[in-house]
């Protein structure tokens, strides 16, 4: 990672000219030192420095000062970085025109800034032009003329380590107290997972303890995450404790950040799963098992964004700019998105469906033509067991934009019947009929006396119309079916102690005829022989 590789230079192509000539002239050869890019220049000077080869160190300093001079300031440069820069190397730009941050001057560019005495001082590379040969980078004259000063600084506080010096020999670029504390970071990780250990065997002994304690989280799927969070910290409070090489610092920093990284979405996984069960017995409490099919695929979901989320930060600290990435991302789901458009148009027709609480597992519904009951609600469809006993699946998408009749949400059931007294129905009967039915209905408790409502209502062409009206509270179809067989059977008892009769359909024919009635010829009666026809 941080070992130097000459880059090449990705010069613009040559304009075109009118001589063959110039057309034919060859590509200029990339620098051998890695210098055409800020950071083939940083890690090219870090290599060479950590190799104790000042005087390769020197040519990536724009500075007047040659042989000796310049292989002392290249060391200076290396104890100032070694110490103080932040460890950044990955933000540093890898293009040959560099960052332009700046837009007044975009041929420097800024790595970091160390904290000196008097302040922050900032360390630039500045891009230098050189005749007929490509451009390359190096550390600024501004930032050199500060490093005598800076390095005065760190060697006067070099006595302040707690540490005695034989910890801070270099070695491969990593101190002894780096390859210590690296190579005791998987000890460290093991010691976590004794005391791991350690509480799981005392929670579960406490469970059995005091079984009455509430239900608790496993504590074997929770602490994992936490050992890789405690782990993160250790090294984040070492190399915030003790001033150890740039290289170490950085690959620490990488370790920990990814460490981290990995620690807060296995966290927020085990959370999202924790927070799943919570609502879905929330639900299952409330009666709302339908509604639990949408707990599953939304954790999924949340899943995916946290892992996202987690791969993008870890792209950022490898020095991966992640807007490629997500560019790509949305290109693909989009592309995604128009494939199975109608598949999103019907999970996202379920999801309202079931968020909605529109219908449920055995409810009995109409949509359209279709009557029967619902025996799953899913995501993409909804299969619904019809009176002719078989299964229709309705696609969520059409359910969501038809209009849906269901007949289990209902309060109340109707009664509703038109019953025909004959016309030969006193008055006084009529009113008496009419006064008893009331009675009866207003004084079951089976019906709701504010909704009680019998007419007279209209003359008929073969009967006298009364209208019964009245709400019925049953616990189902079948149980109203029978309520209204019993209030049926009374209302006839009622009319027949009335002196009323249920009228028959009779029609009256008038012939009309210009014989007079004495040449009609007289009536005689009709009756039926012993082979059924009438004589």
């Amino acid at each position: 990672m941080l070992s130097s590789h000459p880059v090449c230079a990705q010069l613009p192509k040559a304009a075109a000219s009118s001589s063959p000539a110039e057309a034919q002239l060859p590509e200029e050869p990339p620098d051998p030192l890695g210098r055409a890019t800020p950071r083939g220049a940083v890690l090219g000077f870090l290599t060479s420095a950590y190799e104790n080869n000042f005087d390769t160190a020197a040519q990536y300093l724009n500075t007047r000062l040659r042989g000796k001079d310049a292989a002392t300031l290249a060391e200076q440069l290396l104890a100032v970085l070694d110490r103080k820069l932040p460890p950044k190397l990955n933000n540093i730009s890898n293009d040959p025109q560099g960052s332009m941050s700046d837009p007044l001057d975009p041929r420097r560019e800024l790595i970091g800034s160390v904290a000196a005495e008097d302040g922050k001082v900032d360390i630039y590379l500045e891009r230098v032009d050189r005749p007929k040969s490509t451009p390359i980078w190096l550390f600024s004259r501004q930032t050199l003329t500060n490093i005598p000063d800076l390095y005065n600084e760190i060697k006067s506080a070099s006595q302040e380590r707690v540490l005695p010096e034989f910890f801070w020999r270099r070695y491969l670029g990593f101190s002894v107290f780096g390859w210590v504390f690296f190579v005791s970071l998987p000890l460290l990780y093991l010691l976590l997972g004794v005391v791991h250990k350690f509480l799981v065997f005392a929670w579960k002994y406490g469970q059995r303890r005091w079984p009455k304690l509430p239900d608790k989280p496993n504590l074997q799927a929770w602490l994992p995450p936490i050992r890789l969070l405690i782990l993160s910290l250790a090294i984040h409070a070492t190399l915030a404790r003790f001033s150890t090489s740039l290289v170490a610092r950085q690959v620490g920093s990488i370790t920990q950040t990814l460490i981290l990284i990995v620690g807060l979405v296995w966290l927020a996984i085990l959370v999202n799963r924790r927070f799943e069960d919570f609502l879905k017995k929330r639900m299952e409490r409330q009666g709302r098992l339908g509604s639990t099919a949408i707990l599953r695929p939304a954790r999924a979901m949340v899943d995916a964004i946290a892992a996202i989320i987690g791969l993008i930060f870890a792209l950022h600290s490898f020095g991966i700019n992640p807007s490629a990435f997500l560019a790509g991302l949305g290109v693909g789901g989009i592309a995604i998105a128009l494939a199975a458009q109608k598949t999103l148009e019907n999970v996202i027709g379920g999801a309202s469906l079931i968020l909605d609480e529109a219908v449920r597992v055995g409810d009995s519904f109409k949509i359209g033509d279709i009557v029967g009951t619902v025996e799953a609600v899913g995501l993409r469809s909804t299969r619904v067991r019809t009176l002719d006993r078989t299964l229709v699946t309705i696609p969520n998408g059409q359910m969501a934009t038809m209009t849906l009749e269901n007949y289990s949400a209902r309060d109340n059931f109707w009664l509703r019947h038109l019953v025909g007294l004959g016309y030969d129905t006193q008055p006084s009967n009529l009113n008496a009929v009419l006064a008893a039915v009331r009675d009866l209905l207003g004084q079951d408790s089976r019906v709701l006396p504010a909704s009680v409502r019998v007419r007279f209502l209209r003359f008929s062409e073969s009967s006298l119309d009364l209208e019964v009206f009245a709400y019925v509270l049953a616990r189902d179809w079948n149980h109203f079916l029978e309520i209204q067989e019993d209030l049926l059977m009374q209302i006839r008892e009622v009319i027949a102690t009335n002196g009323a009769e249920i009228a028959y359909p009779v029609r009256t024919i008038h012939v009309k005829t210009d014989r007079k009635p004495e040449d009609l010829p007289a009536p005689q009666n009709v009756t039926a022989g012993e082979d059924g026809f009438l004589t």
